[in-house]
This record gives C-alpha cells, sequence and structure tokens, in this order.
C-alpha cells in the first residue's frame, strides 16, 4: 500500500536506519545514557538491534509516515525510574552529534527540529509521571 502523504523532508529509511545504529552505538559508550539504557536494555546484541529496530520503524513512522511502528514511547519513558527529565538534553546533543556527521545539514536541521519537539513532549510526560498527585503541573 502507498503512503498518501509526502514524507517530512527527503530522506531515505536507509538513511533513518544509519542514524539510528550509530546512535545507538554511541549511547553505548555514553558515561550518562549507557547506564540508563543498560537498566532496560542487557548488553546482548540481538536485544539492541531488535531496539534499533523499533526506534527505525519509530522514526519511519513520524518522518516517512510508514505505518510499521507499534508502541507508545510516552509511557515507556514514563514507567523506567531510571530516566530523569535531565537525561533528554544529553540524549539529543548526542543525536545531533549523529545527525550532523551522517545526513546533509537541510536533513540533520530538519530532523533536529522534530527530535527536539518530541524530546520535549517525551521530558515533560517525564516530569508529570513523577509529579505528586494534586501537585501543580511543571510546564517547563
Amino acid at each position: 500500500m502507498l503512503n498518501a502523504l509526502p514524507p517530512r523532508f527527503p530522506i531515505t529509511a536507509e538513511e533513518i536506519d544509519t542514524v539510528v545504529t550509530e546512535f545507538y552505538a554511541r549511547v553505548r559508550e555514553d558515561e550518562t545514557l549507557g547506564p540508563v539504557f543498560f537498566q532496560s536494555l542487557p548488553p546482548l546484541p540481538k536485544v539492541w538491534i531488535e531496539h534499533e529496530e523499533k526506534i527505525a520503524a519509530f522514526w519511519r513512522n513520524a518522518i516517512l509516515f510508514e505505518r510499521s511502528y507499534s508502541g507508545n514511547p510516552q509511557k515507556v519513558h514514563g514507567e523506567r525510574e531510571a530516566v530523569e527529565p535531565q537525561h533528554f538534553a544529553v540524549w539529543l546533543d548526542l543525536f545531533d552529534e549523529v545527525l550532523k556527521e551522517r545526513l546533509h545539514p537541510e536533513q540533520a536541521a530538519a530532523w533536529s527540529n522534530l527530535a527536539h519537539r518530541i524530546g520535549r513532549g517525551l521530558k515533560m510526560g517525564v516530569v508529570q509521571s513523577r509529579a505528586v498527585e494534586g501537585a501543580v503541573p511543571n510546564l517547563r
């Protein structure tokens, strides 16, 4: 079935896969993010390949409007106690590095803008998931 919607910006599924693979290779080595991810994903190649495939499907859905992704990132991030709001800035900085190294500047900028928008939403969701019931919401 052909997708009726054009991509958000010109990029191939292969380029998305490359960015995701490189990003998670760096995550595993990162002193801040590595331990957070290893609490949910054991250091087994098969587990990481499956995770990367799922995340690549997420990005293909978000950018190319493919409908191959099934999941609830907001719920997953909110349920992970190791995920803290400050981790999103580190995540986005690392992601931006990979985008700038692997893509044309226009692609990197477009994907970065989308990632930052999604990251803000996920961060807010994590903050709200940890909020005391009945407390005033933190909208920063």
